[in-house]
Parts: C-alpha cells; structure tokens; sequence
C-alpha cells in the first residue's frame, strides 16, 4: 500500500510539475552522454567526436524523453493534454458552432438537473433523521366491511384488489399496541393540527400544528438545536403538557432567531404555551420530508386543541374515530413479516376490546411500510407527473444530442482531407477516435457546466409552480451532491453519445480517394443519409413533445374555459379559525355573524358572505339526506352499498344569508336566503338543480323537507327546501355539478373555522388592511388565514394541470427550437452540396 501511494505521489508531482520533470529528465540524458562521451575520450577519441558518437549511440533525445514518460505512466496524461489543447484551438475557430453546442446542452442539461432535483426531493430524499431507513409506518387495510367507519384525516387513500388502505388508528389502539409491542421498537404517534391561531408578543400569527407523543423525539433521534424535545413526562394527563417546541423556521419569522426564546410563553388557540426548545433547521417531522410544522406540542394537549370531531366525543377516549399516525423503527433480528404478524394480533385483539362490531363487519389488517420518507403524501401525489417531466427532458436532452451530432458530422465531412492527411503521415486511427470523442467531450463539459449553472437557479424556481399564490414557497430543493453526480453522468453520457457517430465517421476517412479529391461524392452521400436520418428522429421526437404539450395545454384551456356557477372576479376570501376555548357554541356561531355585519360596512364592499366550504377549494363535506315521507332504507347510510357509494350522499355547505346573493348564483326556483331566517326561525336550505333532479325527479321540491339523521333518531332535525339554485362546480373544476345542498350556519349548534367571501367594488387586495383593522378590533388574536382572490383560489385548484402545461410547453418549445434550427442546417448543407 506504501509504495502504490508514493507512486502515486510521484505521478502528480510529474503531473504538476511539467516543467521541473522534464528538466531533470534533460539532465539525466546530458549526463549520460557526457558519460559516454568521456569513456570513449579515454579511449583516444577526441571529444568532438567522442560527444557525436554516444549522440549517435544513444539515439534520439526526444524518443528517450517520451518513453520516460511511457514508464512514469505520464503518456496517456501527454496525449490528453494535447487532444484538449487541440479541442480548444477547433472549437475557437467556430465560435458559432460552438455558441450553438454549448447552449443547447446547457439548456437540455439545465432543464434535466432542475426536474430531477425537484423529483429527488419529492420522490427519493428521506426524513433528516439518524438511520432513517428503519423507520416503519403502521398503517391497516380493509375490505368493504371493514370496521373502520370515522376518520379525521386521510383514508382509503390507495384501494387496491378490494382493499382500502387507512393510515391511522384510534387512540386506545394506539395505546394497546404500544404496550403490547415486541417486534418493534417503541411506537410513537404523531398528528397534524392543520393552522392554529398563534399569539406572539402581542402579534397574531398562523402556524402549522403538530402533536407528538412524549417519545417522539426519543425514537427519532433528534435534539432540539436549543433547550429541550418534547419528553414522556409531556405526555401524560390530558391537557397538562402545556409546552411547545417550535421549527428554526418560526424561531426566525417570529422571534428573529432571539436566544431567549427559551422559556417565552406564546398563546396556540387562546392556549398558553411555554417554548422549551427549538428544532434544527433540516428537521421536518415524522410527516413530511418538504415541509415542517411550525409548532410540535404534546398529544395530551389535544382535548384541548380540538376537543371532539363531528359526533365522536372526547378525542383521546373515542373507540370509533381513526385519527393517529403510527411509526417505529424495526429491529434487526425481528424480519419485517414476523413483525407484522406479531402487531395484527394486538390489532384484532384492541378492536375486539374497544369497538362495536356490526355482525357483518371485518377486522382491519396491520401492514408495515417504509417510513424513511414520512407518510409520503407528495411522492404519491407528484409521483407520476414527475416520471412524465423527466421522459420529456431526457427527450429534450436526445434531441440536444441529435443536433449535435449533426453538427458534428458536416464537420466530419468537411474535416476528412485533414483526416486523410494526418493518417497518411502515420497517426492511428483510434488516435484520430480519441481526439474527435475529446472535442465531443469537451462541448459536453462546457454544455454540462452550464447546465449545473441553470439547473442551481431553476431548482428553486419549480417549487413556485406547485405552491399557492398566498402562501410562502416552504418547500426547498437542497443542491446535493447526488444533483452534481447525476450532472456529470448526463454530461459525459451526451458527450459519448453525439461524439461516438461522428467519430467513427471521421476514422473511416479513405488516404488515398479522399486526398486525390475522388471521395467526395460518396462522403457527401453518406453524410446527406445519417444527416436525413438525425433530422427524421428529431421532427418526430419534437413533434411527439409538442403534441403531448399540445394536450396539456388543451386541457388547461378547457378547464379554465368551464363556468363555475357562480362570479370569480372582485371577490377576496380569507379564513378565520376561532379558538374553541375563547368561542365555544354558539359563541362561534356569534363570532361569525358579527364579522359579516362589520366588514359588510366597510368602504368598498359590496356584499359579504361566509361559508365552511369555499367553492373550488379542493375541499367537500357529504352527509345523510332523508327525505320526509321517504323510505328510510333507499338513503340508509348504515346499509353497506350505501356506505360505499357515496354518490348517494350529497355535499353540503354552510353558509351565510346573503351567500346566493354575493357568489351570484342564478336561482330556478323559490327564494334565496333572507335576513328573516335567523337562528330561532325553522330551518331551511337550497338545493342545486342537480340534487333537484335526482331526489326529486319530476317534482317540485319547494317546500318539501329532509333530514341528515334517520327520520327515527330522536334527535334529529327537519330542514326545509325553500330555493333550487342553479348549478355550480363544488370542490373542482374537473368534476361535473354534484347533488349540493346549502344551509345556513347560523342554524347551527357550532360553526367551527369559515372562509368569507368579500366582493368589492375596488382591487379586492386593496381591501385588506381594513380586513385585519376589522378582526383586531374584535380580537386582536384572531389573524386572518390565507387571503387570496377567488381567481387565486381557482389557479391553485388547477395547480397540477398548471404546472404540466407550463413545463411541457417550454420544453415543446426548446425542443422545436433544436430541431427547426438544424432542420435549417442540414436543408443549407443540402443546397449547398447539390450546387
């Protein structure tokens, strides 16, 4: 190993030091002759001849030198360097060949690096936490009867062969399976909160909430950067772990990165909150890998962060709801199916134990997955837009090389009397192979170079196109070195690519024919097929790439074209989530209410509604609907296809009195809302034609009630019809008018977060700073969420299909450019060889 490393130091000190080696190789051979020429002195030569003999002897100097160089393996170094210097004089003496190389490839490699760094982050990059790869979700799977029948979060995310996937479990089966877990290490569980009201120093914010259990930290790995994680002693009686730990990203919007944040007591919906620590900057939870909770807070604190969901009671002591996320690591001597079984016999035994099972229903099955990337919601989501995106520049980078490549090969063609010439002074012609392969290589690396440039700035750019136009870009695409790899590798494989052609062409050159100028035509034949054939493959390739963004684009533009059911312009919306602590019911109810009549007497504003469903907001809520006098089993949500097929049950929505009114959506039949139906009055809703047509075929359904509980229940409540508007689209724009019915908030029991919807007679962004006057006015704790238009809110509900008709389009757009500018080469070469 020591000589290999001080021959390996002698080699770079003969690298480096060009000019001192062969120096001393110079001396070396002096004294060699000098020593000849003194023996042969001796011996009665004079030495004038004596020195011309050992010159003759030895031979010549220059042949010496370079098999020197042979022995010290510096040969091959010797003929690199001497191709590249050579590369560089060619390559100056067409700056416009050159110009047209480099930025090609820049561009192809450039849009290469930036889309496979933005899937890497997406698609591969795992948790920042030590030893991610043994992380494992908990997650079930069931049937259609499966006994899950209340989720808070995501479920039936992935159905497959039958199967529905749920990723949570209820809090005493997360409580059963901790304690009864062997084959894992310890269980830990997290939750997303969603935004919370956050008062700091006096200033409201909204944060991202997380709650974790006690051993989050703990089986993660992870020490805040300042004070201390969230702890077991944390997470104990419900309500009593009244601590925080906050992201470096809070840390630095809200206290400026102040060293005392340690200790502050902040609010977190009304509640007080002690900050004991502050995370490292890469940490972003258990949940995601792009973006992190603001606030992480013990789990115990959730009967008093959201105290039930819907009828499901206290949240800690419900046996019906599924709301938690599960993860642990795995054990090196446990495999992963043992493991698995081990924990669906604790599941089977916790559900028996804390549910009530119907006779027909079936037991959920435990599955492990990897969880080195977090639940993975945007890898599911991006995954095959993504691998779209990277099949299109990597045809964009083909196309790159095929121009290049044509390129390369009219100057083949134009080079062959010079590569006729130097094969008859006796170079090889792998030696002719090595020289034009290091011009390609050469184009490649400066293509490359420029690429990494372009694809360091358009990293940063893309997250822009996924992100909503009220919200800071969170997501960040780390440059890695995984980013500087895939480069190089693209960079050295495009350089191969179009160089090789044009290489072998170049070998081929015939002395003889080629020197007497009788070789020609037939080179010009062969060059005008290949060059036909590089042209064909890049209008096809181009055309394919234009099509495809054709048809995104297409998509767009009908999307875009579809009317909503209702005004998009002069309407700002912005979200209030009041406390549950400070505005119980009704008082939310009364919060609310107020809200509307004071921004209804701002300047500039023409009307003001509320909803808890904001149209095209990608959010819906669905329920019974029983009509009065109907059978009660036709809309049994208990009866098994019922359950199932949701398109028996319509969406709903909350709103205010004046909603028909401010949206502007047309009414049919019977009357809007009225400032007459209050809270005290009968209840009452309008439906939209297309509820209309499908619960009440070839009837008037004015006047006619329904229920969202079984007519049988002994609380339930009847609501009468007393308007059909007309259709709008609900959640999306993709989707055709679902069954909708609206109702008035105001009749509610409780009316938890709302969106308002403001039209105006100005710029609706002008209006907001009397927006936050008005809600500081009436708590100055309470901020308004994510302000945006109407037309914002439509943009970002077509976020995907924005984001793929941008990117497809520019590269359509780059690769047209690629080919329609050698197509104009090689129509040139063509007229120029035929004249």
């Amino acid at each position: 190993m020591k000589a290999i490393f001080a021959h390996m130091q002698s080699w770079l000190r003969s690298v480096t030091s060009r000019e001192r080696l062969k120096t001393e190789m110079e001396e070396e051979i002096r004294f060699h002759l000098e020593a000849r020429a003194e023996d042969l002195t001796r011996q009665g030569v004079s030495p004038g001849q004596a020195m011309r003999q050992a010159k003759i002897e030895f031979g010549e100097v220059a042949t010496h030198l370079d098999e020197m160089r042979r022995s010290l393996g510096l040969r091959w170094w010797d003929d690199l360097w001497s191709d590249l210097r050579f590369a560089v004089r060619i390559l100056r003496k067409s700056p416009g060949f050159t110009a047209i190389a480099i930025g090609s490839l820049g561009l192809a490699i450039g849009a290469n690096t930036s889309i496979f760094s933005v899937a890497n982050e997406l698609l591969f990059e795992r948790l920042s936490v030590p030893h991610p790869e043994q992380l494992r979700l908990l997650t079930v799977t069931g049937d259609e009867k499966v006994v899950i029948n209340t989720i808070w979060g995501r479920g039936n995310l992935e159905p497959t062969g039958g199967r529905s996937r749920y990723d949570s479990f209820t809090y005493p089966i997360y409580q059963q399976l901790k304690a009864q877990n062997h084959v894992l290490e310890e269980i830990f569980a997290f939750k997303d909160l969603g935004r919370a009201n956050t008062s700091v120093n006096g200033n409201a914010w909204s944060a991202r909430a997380e709650l974790v259990s006690g051993n989050f930290y703990e089986q993660l790995k992870v020490e805040p950067k300042l004070g201390r994680a969230i702890l077991p002693s944390d997470d104990m009686a419900p309500g009593t772990g009244a601590v925080v730990v906050i992201s470096d990203s809070f840390w630095n919007r809200a206290f400026g990165r102040s060293p005392q944040v340690v200790g502050t007591v902040i609010k977190v919906n009304m509640i007080p909150m002690t900050v004991v620590g502050v995370n490292p900057a890469s940490f972003t939870g258990a949940e995601s890998v792009q973006v992190s909770p603001d606030l992480f807070m013990p789990l115990s604190m959730v009967p008093l962060m959201r105290g039930s969901v819907g009828n499901s009671g206290s949240i800690l002591s419900s046996s019906n709801l599924w709301w938690i996320e599960l993860m642990a690591r795995s054990k090196p001597d446990i495999s992963e199916e043992r493991a698995r079984a081990a924990l669906d016999v604790v599941l089977r035994a916790a559900v028996h134990g804390t549910m009530t099972i119907d006779k027909d229903g079936t037991m959920p099955q435990i599955e492990l997955e990897d969880g080195s990337r977090g639940l993975n919601d945007t890898a599911r989501a991006y995954a095959e837009p993504l691998h779209l995106l990277l099949a299109m520049v990597s045809a964009v980078l083909l196309l790159a090389c095929a121009n290049i490549a044509n390129l390369m090969l009219a100057r083949a063609t134009a080079r062959q009397r010079e590569m006729s010439v130097r094969l008859a002074l006796g170079a090889g012609r792998h030696r002719l192979l090595k020289q034009v392969l290091t011009e390609s290589l050469l184009l490649s690396f400066a293509g490359g170079a420029l690429g990494l440039l372009l694809g360091y700035f358009g990293r940063t750019l893309l997250p822009n196109l996924v992100a909503s136009a009220w919200e800071d870009v969170e997501m960040t695409i780390p440059f890695s070195w995984n980013i500087f790899a895939f480069t190089a590798g693209i960079t050295v494989c495009t350089g191969i690519l179009f160089g090789i052609f044009p290489a072998l062409a170049a070998t081929r050159a015939e002395i003889g024919s080629t020197l007497k100028q009788a070789g020609s035509t037939a080179s010009r034949r062969r060059k005008a097929w290949s060059g036909r054939s590089i042209v064909a493959f890049q209008v096809a390739l181009s055309t394919l790439l234009v099509v495809a963004a054709a048809l995104f684009l297409r998509t767009l533009a009908k999307l875009n074209a579809i009317d909503p059911g209702f005004r998009t312009d002069h309407m700002l919306l912005f979200d209030v989530s009041p406390p549950a602590k400070r505005y119980p019911p009704p008082k939310d109810v009364e919060l609310h209410a107020r809200l509307e009549e004071d921004l209804r007497a701002l300047p500039g504003v023409a009307g003001v509604t509320a909803s808890d469903i904001p149209l095209l907001a990608g959010v819906m809520m669905n329920g019974g609907f029983f009509i009065e006098g109907g059978p009660e089993k036709d809309f049994n949500f208990r009866n098994e296809a019922d359950r199932h097929d949701m398109s028996r049950f319509p969406e709903m929505a909350h709103v205010g009195n004046d909603f028909i009114s401010v949206m502007q959506i047309p009414m049919v039949a019977g009357r809007a809302f009225t400032h007459q139906d209050t809270e005290r009055s009968p209840k009452v809703a309008i439906i939209n034609q297309t509820l209309a047509n499908k619960y009440f075929p070839n009837q008037n359904p004015i006047g006619r009630r329904f229920t969202q509980k079984l007519p049988s229940s002994k609380d339930r409540t009847w609501i009468q019809i007393v308007g059909i508007c007309a259709d709008s689209r609900y959640n999306n724009l993709r989707d055709e008018p679902l069954p909708l019915h609206f109702d008035l908030y105001r009749q509610q029991a409780d009316a938890d977060s709302m969106t308002f919807m403001i039209r105006t007679r100005m710029k609706p962004e002008s209006i907001v700073p009397s927006i936050t006057t008005v809600l500081h006015r009436i708590d100055s704790d309470l901020p308004a969420m994510n302000i945006r238009t109407q037309e914002q809110q439509i943009d970002d509900n077509l976020q995907q299909e924005r984001m793929f008709a941008s990117l497809t389009s520019g590269f359509a757009l780059l690769a047209v450019t690629l080919a329609g500018r050698h197509l104009r080469h090689h129509l040139i070469h063509r007229g120029t060889a035929n004249e």
